[in-house]
C-alpha cells in the first residue's frame, strides 16, 4: 500500500474550502465507492473516507462509482437546485476523478475551474511506464489546452476569485 504525504493539496483544499464557507457557496465532495475489495479505496477502508479533517465542511457528500461525479449520481440534480453555474475541481488521484469530473461538468454546460495543484495521485512516471512524466502537470496542461477549463494554481485562484488573502 502507498503512504503519500498529501499535506500541502490538502491544505490547499481546506483553504478553499473556508473561502467557500465564508463566501456561503456550497462545498460538495465526491467519494468514490469501489466494489473491489483488494483496492486502496474499497467501500470500508479507510482509504475510502473523505480525510475527517475536510468532510465537516460538506453542505453535500455524494458517492459515485465511476471516475466522473455525475454518471449514475444526483451531483447534477444538486447543482441544479443550488443555482450553481460555475465549479472548481480538486481532489485526489488527479489523472481520474478531478479529470473525468472536470470534463463532464463541462459537457453538462458548466463553467469549469480545475485548481492543478489541489490535486493529487498516489500514481507516478513508473505507474504508466512513462519517465519523467509530472501527472498533476500534464492533466492541467491537456485540460488547459482544450480552451474550454479553466486551470488554475492556487495562488491564481487566490488572486482571481478570493476576497481575502487566505492564510493556514
Amino acid at each position: 500500500m502507498y503512504f503519500c504525504d498529501f499535506s500541502l493539496e490538502k491544505k490547499k483544499v481546506k483553504n478553499l474550502i473556508k473561502d467557500f464557507k465564508r463566501n456561503k457557496q456550497p462545498v460538495i465532495f465526491i467519494r468514490h465507492k469501489d466494489g473491489n475489495s483488494e483496492s486502496p479505496i474499497a467501500d470500508g477502508s479507510e482509504g475510502g473516507n473523505i480525510d475527517s479533517d475536510l468532510v465537516k465542511y460538506a453542505d453535500n457528500i455524494i458517492e459515485k462509482s465511476t471516475p466522473s461525479a455525475f454518471l449514475k449520481t444526483n451531483l447534477q440534480e444538486i447543482l441544479q437546485s443550488l443555482g450553481v453555474n460555475h465549479i472548481f475541481v480538486t481532489g485526489f488521484n488527479t489523472e481520474y476523478c478531478p479529470q473525468f469530473t472536470a470534463i463532464a461538468a463541462y459537457d453538462r454546460g458548466y463553467q469549469v475551474t480545475f485548481i492543478e495543484d489541489a490535486t493529487a495521485t498516489v500514481n507516478d512516471d513508473s505507474t504508466y511506464e512513462f519517465p519523467g512524466l509530472d501527472i498533476r502537470d500534464f492533466v492541467g496542461s491537456v485540460l488547459n489546452w482544450s480552451n474550454v477549463i479553466e486551470v488554475l494554481d492556487y495562488e491564481e485562484y487566490v488572486e482571481q476569485y478570493a476576497d481575502v488573502e487566505l492564510k493556514s
